[in-house]
């Protein structure tokens, strides 16, 4: 059975924070909790640490506004180290790069979340001038009929086209796709889950 409450006693009262991008897998930094900054955390809804150099609480993103926005938290099976799943508002690193780790630690496939949840937002908020909103406001029949084409010129690059057209035309396809899916009410990830189920 999973621990609900780290082993503090471990670590002299702290326990190591891995903090990961709640949507595409990235791990973004490394950072120690003791009792009080969970707790904080759990409450705020903000990640965060105790801080060993300032001897603190310390709020991630609390004087650049870069804050990370707990996702949920899981602790591991030896009760001594955190999951943090959050979203970042920000860099998460005072370097300017997503990850602490650089910018190039990313899962590839992760920008894929990274994209339904800006095709979300878009069907949520429909900003005036977004080539999505245009979509969106076509109808599903205008939806499926530019994913058919997509599938089309996908199909035809790839027999009578070089890689780069092909991977332009895909490229059009998994975003058609994507919108299509959203105005069904339908994540992304929820392909990737069925996929998952087909091959298991």
């Amino acid at each position: 059975m999973t621990a609900t409450i780290p082993d503090f006693a471990k670590g002299d009262g702290l326990v190591p924070a891995i903090v990961q991008h709640a949507r595409t897998g990235e791990v973004l930094m490394l950072g120690y909790m003791d009792e009080a900054a969970l707790a904080k955390t759990r409450e705020s809804g903000l990640v965060t640490f105790y801080s060993r150099s300032k001897q603190r609480l310390w709020t991630k993103g609390e004087t650049s506004g870069d804050v990370l926005a707990l996702v949920d938290l899981k602790i591991d099976c030896d009760a001594d180290t955190l999951l943090v799943r959050a979203l970042p508002a920000g860099p998460t690193c005072h370097t300017g790069t997503t990850s602490c780790f650089g910018d190039d630690v990313a899962p590839r496939l992760g920008f894929l979340a990274e994209l339904d949840a800006l095709v979300a937002s878009r069907h949520a908020e429909r900003p005036e001038g977004s080539y999505t909103t245009k979509l969106f406001d076509g109808g599903i029949r205008r939806m499926a009929q530019k994913v058919g084409e997509e599938g089309v010129e996908t199909a035809l690059a790839a027999v009578a086209e070089d890689d780069d057209a092909l991977l332009g035309e895909a490229a059009d396809l998994v975003f058609h796709l994507m919108v299509v899916l959203r105005a069904r009410g339908i994540g992304f990830e929820r392909v990737v889950q069925k996929l998952a189920s087909r091959h298991r």
